[in-house]
């Protein structure tokens, strides 16, 4: 065999094993996903952010609490499609000040510089963006009010709620215990939910939460640790 053809030969063996390779490496990423990276794959591949958490029967009349504002941009989105009243509760106080300005005309929505909590006080808040959180430690930290969600909704008469966003960062389980023990879970008509997988016991304490939810609810959908949305059953 002549030199150039074994040449040719090698080069193309080494090509063909450069392409095996490369193809079994992306082979073995998506086999190893994790099922942070698994669950949220299937959330965007729907483009769920645009559609299934903006689809509510929603009129003028709605009321929608939005814990967790961060920005504002669900709330605007929401605003845009219905034009109900909203209230945007944000206990980080560089986003609340950014929301109140970004909403200052107009007064359909309503920025309180405060979180809901199933208790009152003050706690010491990690600043990491959309997951600034109380569980989380290391960074930027700064002090937050929070008001105890059953207190807030009995001093302002609120007698119902037609959506609740809840993305609050790990402390969604205790207000759905507060909501669920106080029968007012009974008063919100959907229940759109981030659960968090970082705290303790999270999947015990999210089915727990589930299974409680059930006796008044029905899920509309379910991408776990992603989004819930939990729907009012209707009466017998």
């Amino acid at each position: 065999m002549g030199l150039a053809i074994r040449a040719r030969m090698k080069r193309k063996i080494s090509a063909l094993a450069k392409c095996w390779g490369t193809s079994l490496q992306q082979f073995s990423a998506r086999l190893y996903l994790s099922p942070h990276a698994i669950r949220t794959g299937q959330w965007w591949s729907i483009d769920g952010d645009k559609t299934l958490r903006l689809a509510y029967d929603l009129t003028p009349d709605s009321l929608v609490f939005d814990l967790g504002g961060y920005e504002g941009q669900w709330a605007s989105d929401i605003f845009a499609m219905y034009g109900c009243l909203i209230h945007i509760f944000e206990p980080v106080p560089s986003y609340a000040e950014k929301i109140s300005q970004r909403f200052a005309r107009n007064p359909r929505i309503q920025t309180h510089p405060f979180g809901l909590a199933a208790k009152t006080g003050q706690e010491q808040i990690s600043i990491d963006g959309v997951a600034s959180s109380t569980f989380k430690s290391g960074g930027q930290s700064v002090t937050i009010n929070l008001v105890r969600i059953m207190d807030f909704l009995r001093e302002n008469n609120i007698a119902s709620i037609d959506l609740m966003k809840i993305n609050i960062e790990g402390a969604e389980y205790e207000i759905l215990d507060q909501l669920i023990a106080e029968g007012y879970i009974a008063h919100i008509r959907d229940l759109q939910i981030q659960f968090h997988d970082f705290v303790p016991d999270a999947q015990a304490r999210m089915e727990a939460i589930q299974q409680k939810l059930a006796a008044t609810h029905q899920p509309t959908y379910q991408y776990p640790f992603v989004w819930d949305n939990w729907h009012l059953k209707e009466p017998a």
